[in-house]
């Protein structure tokens, strides 16, 4: 998006409205820029805010808006107490005055679009890509179900591969496109994919293992629950679409904020209502998938997971991989602590360090393991996001 208009003499006064910024001209290529007046009044000869401006000359060249002059200079640690000692109220102010004094560099005209969170267009397209790891897992079920007797277990292990893979594939596409997708454009990196696989297989597989490895096994193979497994994959739509909310509601407050504090204090009530949103969303999948599949696995442990992973992608959406990952990794170690603490348990003398998961099941069931596990870490999440996400850094055009 390029920058028109002509660059003024003085600066802007520091209460001017974020919503109307001042214009500026690009560089003429073939003519000298005329020189500037010296700017006078409020600051006298000692003018506090040159040494910021060309501190941050690249960033302020190359802003589109006050905006996100605003987002970066809050990235680099500037508060609204650090604008004070620049003559300013707060952040907004003082990056109107750097958007107003600094010339933009020339580019090239950019054709105006249509702005992406109105385009009906792009938001189909990404709604169907983020539909396709639901709908991949229910026909494959379907299709295992309708053939349960008459293909034999070569031909059913070939079909639900394929099932899987193109589940993976639909997912792939969710989390590279649309509101799923990074900053950077990458997928989740090798460490949080791990995790994720992990923390699903447990969800297929996990319930019946611990019960094994209880019994004095594991014995045999384990029984598949894949119930929970079918409604995470649908409520992938459901997650994108929240994802979406949010960051409309973020842009938004952004605009209309004035300081740094009350754009914090209101992202944070949108960030609590997705996450809610998302929940009640997530309870129907999980019912209506155990209706149709069986009543198998832990539907409040796959409510914990999918929340986990919802923050998960949320703060690598925003910029926060590596908590992301972190929040991941610490839930499937506290799920592969169980089954480790019951088997170390039957070593001589080591007996004591079974006793808390031997009691935790046999008062809750196996089921509380994912549960405890996604839950503890999904929480953990939920207060990185809070804090993380109430910065406008976090929000700014990557």
């Amino acid at each position: 998006m390029s920058r028109e208009g002509h660059q003024g003499d003085a600066a802007p006064a520091p209460d001017a409205g974020v919503g109307s910024a001042p214009a500026r001209a690009p560089e003429v290529a073939h003519a000298h820029p005329a020189p500037r007046k010296t700017v006078v009044g409020r600051r006298g000869t000692a003018d506090p805010v040159r040494a910021l401006m060309h501190r941050h000359r690249d960033l302020c060249e190359r802003a589109v808006d006050p905006l996100e002059i605003a987002a970066g200079l809050e990235a680099h640690g500037v508060t609204d107490r650090t604008a004070a000692r620049y003559r300013h109220r707060d952040v907004f102010s003082l990056a109107e005055e750097l958007f107003a004094r600094v010339p933009a560099v020339a580019a090239e005209p950019v054709p105006e679009g249509p702005a992406p969170a109105r385009d009906v267009t792009t938001r189909a397209a990404w709604s169907l890509r983020a539909l396709l790891p639901g709908a991949a897992c229910l026909a494959t079920l379907v299709v295992l179900g309708l053939t349960d007797g008459v293909l034999g277990g070569d031909a059913r292990l070939a079909l639900g591969s394929a099932g899987t893979l193109l589940a993976l594939i639909g997912l792939a596409l969710a989390l590279r496109t649309g509101p799923l997708s990074a900053r950077d454009g990458r997928g989740p990196s090798g460490t949080a994919a791990l995790c994720a696989c992990w923390l699903l297989g447990y969800v297929l597989y996990g319930d019946d293992l611990l019960r094994q490895v209880l019994s004095g096994g594991p014995e045999g193979p384990w029984t598949l629950t894949p119930a929970p497994l079918l409604g995470l994959a649908v409520a992938v739509a459901p997650a994108a679409w929240c994802v979406h909310l949010f960051a409309l509601s973020a842009q938004r407050r952004l605009h209309g904020s004035r300081a740094l504090e009350e754009f914090g204090a209101g992202v944070r009530p949108p960030l609590f209502g997705v996450v809610a949103l998302f929940v009640c969303a997530l309870a129907g999948l999980l019912y209506l998938a155990r209706l149709g599949f069986g009543a198998g696995g832990s539907p409040a442990g796959a409510a914990a997971l999918g929340v986990l992973l919802l923050l998960a992608r949320l703060l690598t959406v925003h910029g926060f991989p590596e908590s992301a990952a972190t929040g991941l990794a610490a839930a499937c170690a506290m799920e592969a602590a169980a089954p480790a603490l019951i088997l170390a348990g039957r070593l001589p003398g080591l007996h004591v360090v079974a006793r808390p998961v031997d009691a935790l099941i046999e008062a809750a069931g196996a089921g509380v393991v994912p549960v405890l596990a996604c839950g503890t870490a999904g929480f953990g999440l939920l207060i990185t996001a809070v804090l993380a996400l109430s910065r406008a850094s976090a929000h700014a055009a990557p």
